[in-house]
């Protein structure tokens, strides 16, 4: 479910980052697409480790540096304000899963 939401995510970001300016597509885009794969790597080696915590809280600290990429391209005026926030509500999305499946392995 996690990684199916990624895929979401990675997809409306592809379409949002074509409309960056060019001069930002080797730059801001860059930061914001390895943030992405970062996340998708990290959420596949989570799952497949036996202990989770320091991988889950890795990915958990990558969502917020994705969140301040996409915060930054709202301030530069590169998004409007009705795509930052659908985009934020994607990774909001995956922030709550990643914060709850951190919740359920402290709990075991």
């Amino acid at each position: 479910m996690l990684l199916a939401k990624i895929e979401e995510l990675d997809g409306y970001t592809h379409v949002v980052l074509q409309q960056f300016p060019k001069a930002e597509r080797h730059l801001l885009c860059a930061e914001i697409r390895a943030s992405i794969n970062a996340i998708q790597r990290l959420t596949v080696v989570a799952w497949k480790r036996y202990h989770k915590k320091t991988t889950l809280q890795e990915l958990d600290v990558e969502v917020e540096v994705l969140r301040a990429w996409i915060r930054k391209s709202l301030r530069l005026k590169y998004i409007t304000p009705h795509r930052y926030a659908v985009w934020a509500e994607h990774v909001g999305q995956v922030g709550r899963m990643v914060g709850g499946w951190i919740r359920s392995v402290k709990a075991a």
